[in-house]
């Protein structure tokens, strides 16, 4: 069959997120994680392939690369119909990118001159209305994310956000546009376009507004937002509902032993590891002892194997709230307390793992991709979701399921939820 959308994600949660509407909308879809390369197996009977990156917060040129060449593996090796650049529902970046960079990376290596920028996720509180990113009513800037540990954002207009780290310009689709359908879409871009617009930022409010935004770019080779588009276009091309979501599979109960890794440092993870902490047992990472303790990791693990019969999996976390985090990056800076949190979450996994945990609930994105990179998995089976944008996932070789969360995902029982719907 042939591959429709080939997705390059700029992190592993939001490769899972992305994935997990578009199953939830009708199609097949394959994950893969990591640059592909000319070993990598194509999954042909797939309708979308999905590549997990790491490169939200890395040098931009390095971001670049990686984009690149999983671009020329889908487009010349996948044959993928259309492409999409996938980041976050919450525009994580900073002036320099590196949104932007990837995007006209990826436009000039396309030979195209205009591009979707379309993050808005409604059903987890993401809109954009005049070009201004909201976060459940609030402005972004405002929401709680001006307090991100690694990106944190200062300013709610896409159009400038836009404008500072790339080489074009950018044009608004406003919603009165948009509630007009896609042939009032199709004429406003061709207008941007004849003006010499290479970004067109779509507002939408409503999860109803991604479906015309989604038929009006179908012809268009490259795409770029959040993964409501991503779930959109699925209907579209499936003529499904987004009301009436597929569902996949859950873990299996029996044979389950499970941890919770817990990174994140968003407003909402705050909340749930506050919470999942009255009911289960709870360890808080020292940043000190992440830095200069060469057994620290062997020590956590060896904590977690001991709560292993408690009637709540343990949870692991990081998670601190701004304040504190504040002082934990004046202390020992920010680059290096946030790699040494980031290595020992590694190499707890590989410990843990060794030792037969084989189900992992992952909040944050950087710690997602340690997790995925120290259990040595390339691919994954997309299950059931647990709440919009966190689908169970699956990897048939090691036989692990995980949990990946995007920060701010889920309610405050996320982690509670999510040990509810295992299957017997």
């Amino acid at each position: 069959m042939t591959i429709k959308l080939g997705v390059i994600a700029d992190d592993f949660t939001g490769a899972t997120d992305i994935a997990g509407f578009m199953v939830q909308n009708g199609w097949r879809v394959v994950q893969l994680l990591g640059v592909p390369d000319e070993n990598t197996f194509i999954p042909h009977d797939a309708d979308a392939i999905v590549i997990s990156l790491k490169i939200r917060s890395c040098p931009p040129a390095e971001s670049i690369f990686q984009s690149l060449v999983s671009c020329r593996w889908l487009q010349q090796k996948a044959a993928c119909q259309q492409l999409f650049f996938k980041y976050c529902s919450t525009f994580d970046s900073t002036p320099e990118g590196n949104i932007g960079p990837v995007i006209d990376a990826l436009m000039d290596e396309l030979k195209v001159d205009m591009s979707l920028i379309c993050p808005a996720l409604p059903v987890n509180g993401r809109t954009v209305i005049h070009g201004h990113l909201f976060v459940n009513g609030q402005l972004l800037n405002e929401s709680g994310m001006q307090y991100h540990p690694v990106n944190p954002m200062k300013d709610a207009n896409l159009l400038r956000l836009i404008d500072q780290q790339s080489k074009g310009k950018s044009g608004l689709i406003n919603l009165d546009c948009v509630r007009q359908g896609k042939q009032a879409i199709s004429r406003h871009l061709e207008l941007l376009r004849h003006d010499g617009i290479r970004y067109a930022v779509v507002d939408a409010m409503m999860t109803e507004d991604l479906l015309p935004i989604a038929q009006a770019s179908s012809n268009m080779l490259l795409v770029t937002g959040g993964s409501g588009l991503g779930g959109a276009i699925a209907q579209y091309h499936s003529d499904q509902a987004l009301a009436t979501p597929a569902m996949g599979e859950t873990p299996p109960a029996k044979g389950r032993r499970t941890v919770i890794l817990s990174g994140s440092c968003s407003v909402m993870t705050n909340k749930q590891v506050a919470e999942y902490k009255k009911i289960a047992p709870a360890m808080e990472l020292d940043v000190g002892e992440c830095v200069s303790n060469a057994e620290y990791a062997a020590q956590l693990a060896d904590w977690v194997i001991q709560q292993s019969e408690k009637r709540l999996p343990p949870i692991l976390y990081s998670t601190q709230p701004p304040e504190t985090l504040s002082l934990v990056q004046e202390q020992y800076g920010t680059t290096l307390s946030r790699h040494a949190i980031e290595r020992v979450f590694a190499e707890v996994t590989g410990k843990l793992r060794q030792q037969g945990i084989n189900t992992f609930i992952v909040a944050g994105g950087e710690t997602s991709a340690q997790v995925v990179q120290s259990l040595a998995i390339n691919q994954f089976s997309i299950g059931a979701p647990i709440v919009p944008g966190v689908p169970w996932v699956h990897d048939l070789h090691t036989d692990c399921w995980l949990a990946l969360k995007s920060g701010n995902f889920g309610e405050v029982n996320f982690f509670q939820h999510a040990l509810e719907v295992f299957h017997e």
